[in-house]
């Protein structure tokens, strides 16, 4: 099966409205299809960390909102999405630069699995203030997982209804959080490598260029979009990182929420990878990382949308009235099928 070298194409945002509301989207790219659906758990369930290791166990906690998202692999575990107070998580792959703490005696008792954290974090904060101040409670740890034969290699996005936003990092040097200052993450390298990446692309602007003269020659625009122009398209982490940053922080302010999940939609599908653009031998096997679902969350109206491969109606599930409904963890199949509605008796 896959290694953990497989995935390394997320993308994700997040747009603010011009009523002040907050909108984080994603993009979740894998070399196989992960088959995610989405798991819901209302507040008061206990949960233990440490779940997936079958040699030990680490501490329970019970969760004080009730929260859903996408998860994969069939596992209990929200890799993203949302809780009752509007508070996103997103996990990204980091392969590479992400270094997680030995589990040991010592530190079980307050050990998390890298990827336990989305039900941790989701499980137990309203905001990312609380979420960077319990940080220091745990000790992150990797937990052999089969189907990608390592531990899942992630860092975190975490967004709030007030639209503070930050990026949290475990690598060799720590645990590093930023703010989300310019409203992108993807995958490796670390956070600070992209934003001084940025300044080579301090050129690009929304506005079309004007003409030129070079010498004794005019040089005219061949078109539209000069402004952009030099701005990268291939599918590499720092590439979609500057594109994201360019797209997200240039889009004409979207009223509310409503329109910024549209307008969250638009920006993310020209990051959307066909399979065959990105293939990967492994072990004998040809790999092809291929968008598998896109979401975005409203923050202030807790409401969760996405779309997936076959699935190419956005639909939504609004948080809080889906967590009333249930008793227990419960689980809704994500893909509802490929459909094309035939317009010709319109006619």
């Amino acid at each position: 099966m896959s290694t953990i070298s497989s995935t390394l194409a997320c993308t994700g945002i997040v747009l603010q409205s011009v009523d002040g509301s907050t909108v984080a989207a994603r993009t979740m790219e894998f070399g196989f299809d992960i088959d995610s659906n989405i798991y819901a758990v209302p507040a008061g369930t206990e949960i233990e960390t440490l779940q997936l290791n079958p040699d030990v166990s680490g501490f329970t906690y019970t969760t004080t909102y009730g929260f859903l998202g996408a998860n994969g692999l069939d596992m209990p575990i929200v890799f993203d999405g949302m809780n009752t107070e509007g508070l996103y998580f997103g996990a990204f792959y980091f392969a590479g630069p992400a270094k997680f703490v030995e589990l040991t005696d010592e530190n079980r008792e307050k050990a998390v699995s890298s990827e336990e954290m989305g039900n941790w974090i989701l499980g137990q904060f309203k905001t990312v203030a609380e979420v960077q101040a319990a940080l220091t409670n745990i000790e992150v740890v990797g937990t052999y997982i089969k189907q990608i034969n390592g531990f899942a290699p992630f860092h975190y996005a975490v967004t709030d209804a007030t639209g503070e936003s930050i990026v949290i990092e475990y690598t060799k040097q720590g645990l590093a959080v930023y703010r989300n200052t310019v409203n992108v993450v993807t995958n490796n390298p670390a956070y600070d490598w992209h934003i001084t990446n940025l300044r080579n692309y301090v050129g690009l602007q929304t506005g079309n260029r004007s003409e030129v003269t070079v010498g004794k020659e005019v040089i005219a625009p061949m078109g539209q979009g000069t402004g952009m122009l030099g701005l990268p398209g291939d599918m590499t982490s720092p590439t979609r990182f500057v594109r994201a940053a360019a797209f997200a922080n240039s889009a004409v302010p979207a009223a509310n929420s409503s329109e910024a999940v549209f307008q969250a939609f638009h920006i993310l599908n020209t990051f959307d990878i066909p399979k065959g653009a990105i293939r990967e031998r492994d072990q004998g096997e040809t790999l092809t990382d291929y968008t598998l679902w896109t979401s975005a969350a409203d923050t202030a109206n807790a409401t969760y949308y996405f779309k997936t491969y076959l699935t190419q109606a956005v639909e939504s599930i609004d948080v809080r009235a889906a967590i009333a409904s249930i008793t227990k963890p419960s689980t809704l199949t994500m893909e509802s099928g490929f459909s094309v509605k035939d317009r010709t008796q319109d006619f």
